[in-house]
């Protein structure tokens, strides 16, 4: 082999290597994440400190062929991060109440307290958020071993959660019943208390004034809200107490008379059912839709619908309430709902 020769496989050889390299080098510069059971990709990018529309929009155009067509994710894929913008570190990246499309919402807790607004998807839409019992009234208890489990701390968490997933798609939000320590947990156990109220009022203990004080309130709001905002719907979120064996799926409830109502309830099961189709294909799901003459149902103005997460005592619905990512879900598929009732309405 001749000199020139071995010089030009030397130089070849070298460029192979720097190609390889440089191949390599461009690829690491995508950064991959896996969104856990029940994240949105609003979430999803809160979580990996990419908050913000332009991040969204972003993520749409480089996993376009992820997402197949769909604005949802899908368990154990690896989804490409937008890359960071200039000035903004992993660390933190959080908008400021002071730059447009972020509200700030303090019964959401510290960390996330500061929402931004990704979606006009719910723009002119108006939305009462109640959770079941609180205050002096715990609602169904069921127990894992020792530890008691209260339905109106597992509501309440769920009730923050689908408040702050509205008003990411730019609806309003009233939160009727608040707890202005809790926030949005992650724990599997919450800690129960009697802090809640009704808007800043103390919570009767008596049933019937107990619901009235909440419809009253929704009603009062109504009266003004109706004249701004075209679609206007209350949700109240309770969690089931039968017997241990009886493990149950999402039930929802609308008043006997109201078109609406019914209209909302069969769209946010078919919304559910469609989820459980995607997410656990061979399971089925068993929750249905029905009229029921309940106090809240009959006396708030708003078209209304009334949610039974699950039974309480179950081992099986237990773990709807008491992994934090099921209660994200929950909020998720009822946020979806809305949405597909609202476009039908629009």
């Amino acid at each position: 082999m001749t000199k020139n020769e071995t010089m030009k496989r030397i130089f070849c050889l070298m460029a192979i290597l720097f190609c390889t390299f440089f191949v390599f080098d461009v690829s690491a510069q995508n950064e991959y994440a896996k969104p856990k059971s029940g994240e949105g990709i609003s979430s999803f990018l809160e979580r990996n400190k990419r908050p913000g529309k332009a991040y969204y929009n972003e993520f749409l155009r480089l996993n376009e062929k992820r997402l197949r067509g769909k604005e949802e994710l899908r368990l154990g894929v690896k989804y490409v991060l937008p890359p960071l913008r200039k000035g903004t570190s992993a660390a933190s990246s959080k908008s400021s109440t002071g730059k447009k499309g972020v509200v700030r919402e303090r019964l959401f807790g510290k960390k996330l307290d500061d929402v931004q607004v990704i979606s006009n998807r719910l723009q002119g839409a108006c939305f009462y958020v109640v959770s079941g019992h609180g205050g002096p009234d715990p609602g169904a208890i069921g127990k894992i071993g020792k530890v008691e489990l209260h339905e109106d701390e597992y509501a309440y968490d769920v009730a923050l959660r689908l408040a702050r997933n509205l008003m990411q798609e730019g609806a309003e939000v009233r939160i009727i019943i608040q707890d202005a320590k809790d926030g949005i947990r992650d724990d599997r156990y919450l800690s129960n208390s009697k802090r809640e109220t009704c808007m800043g009022d103390a919570i009767p203990l008596n049933q019937v004034a107990r619901l009235q004080q909440r419809c009253t309130k929704i009603n009062e709001l109504y009266r003004k809200d109706r004249q701004k905002y075209k679609y206007c719907r209350a949700i109240f979120l309770h969690v089931d107490s039968r017997s241990k064996s009886a493990q149950t799926d999402v039930f929802f409830y609308h008043a006997p008379k109201s078109v609406a109502g019914k209209k909302l309830a069969v769209t946010m099961k078919d919304t559910f059912e469609s989820k459980y189709d995607n997410h656990q294909p061979n399971r089925g799901f068993e929750g249905t839709v029905s009229s029921r003459n309940l106090y809240v149902l009959l006396q708030a103005a708003p078209v209304s619908v009334f949610v039974e997460l699950g039974n309480i005592q179950n081992t099986f619905d237990q773990r709807r309430f008491v992994i934090s990512s099921n209660r994200q879900a929950l909020a998720k598929w009822m946020t979806e709902g809305f949405i597909a009732d609202y476009k039908q309405v629009k």
